[in-house]
């Protein structure tokens, strides 16, 4: 099995397990080349920047034989990309950073790739740089009880309805620390904003 290089579709957090309650080790940018060497379930083990770690696979993408790229989860056979199986003791100590057993992680992030691709083509994805750094000042200032779902926190993904999100006082968005991240959501449930 080879290494294959990707590129991340979204900001996509670099963690030190492959589970959303893993520590976040460093931030890949959009557009930024990762090198891939294994891949556990939709988790892919990659080193960026001199730090490996582990990153949601969704959000990776490839190209083989010079074609279009795809998404790497999808294709992981076709790229010869050794597939592990998660350690156990990795799960064990991710449980117990979120303080949650492996059944609280039932809910899942909404949409994938294409979906965040579509909502910035549509221009439906508020830029950050939209929301009043006093929004931004009051989440970071009045933390919410954290909660965890499969998959990664990314603008234009969407947040279950189980989801409890709290208001921002005189503002039309919602927030919620959603797998280690506070995030603002708009009126559609949409990630507009992970604050970092």
């Amino acid at each position: 099995m080879a290494t294959t290089d990707a590129t991340a579709t979204t900001d996509l957090n670099l963690r030190n397990l492959p589970d959303p309650r893993g520590e976040i080790l460093n931030v890949i940018p959009a557009e930024a080349v990762v090198t891939v060497a294994e891949c556990a379930t939709s988790w892919c083990k990659v080193t960026y920047d001199g730090t490996e770690g582990w990153a949601y696979s969704p959000y990776l993408t490839a190209s083989l034989d010079n074609q279009e790229p795809v998404v790497l989860y999808d294709n992981v056979d076709r790229f010869e990309v050794k597939q592990v199986d998660v350690n156990e003791d990795d799960r064990g100590r991710a449980a117990a950073v979120g303080g949650l057993t492996g059944g609280a992680l039932a809910m899942s992030v909404l949409g994938g790739p294409a979906a965040v691709a579509g909502g910035l083509a549509a221009g439906a994805i508020l830029g950050g740089g939209s929301v009043p750094e006093k929004t931004v000042t009051y989440v970071v200032s009045n933390p919410s009880p954290p909660v965890y779902v499969e998959g990664e926190v990314v603008v234009g993904a969407g947040i279950p309805q189980e989801v409890e999100l709290v208001q921002v006082p005189d503002s039309d968005f919602r927030y919620v620390y959603l797998n280690g991240n506070p995030v603002l959501v708009d009126q559609d449930r949409q990630i507009v904003r992970v604050i970092r």
